[in-house]
């Protein structure tokens, strides 16, 4: 543990942060799991999953939870799923 006021204070904000980036990352796996699951089972909601998977990954980028170049081929590679799917 830290000695320094400023230190002791990085160490409770970045224990927070790591907390809500993993909690985000997490849910942005869920979404882009639900997306692959609709195209693969070639559902009825499958556009509308894989809009809200686009919606979660750009977010993600922004927030700069992942790269912006993983954001586009993420992007591509679930709208490539949904022409595949018909």
């Amino acid at each position: 543990m830290p000695n320094i006021k400023s230190a002791m204070k990085r160490v409770k904000v970045n224990k927070t942060k790591a907390a809500a980036n993993k909690a985000r990352k997490s849910n942005l796996k869920t979404v882009l799991k639900n997306a692959d699951a609709a195209c693969a089972n070639n559902t009825a909601g499958k556009a509308d999953a894989i809009k809200i998977a686009i919606k979660k990954v750009d977010q993600a980028a922004s927030k700069g939870l992942i790269h912006k170049n993983k954001a586009n081929r993420k992007k591509a590679q679930l709208a490539k799923k949904l022409n595949a799917a018909g």
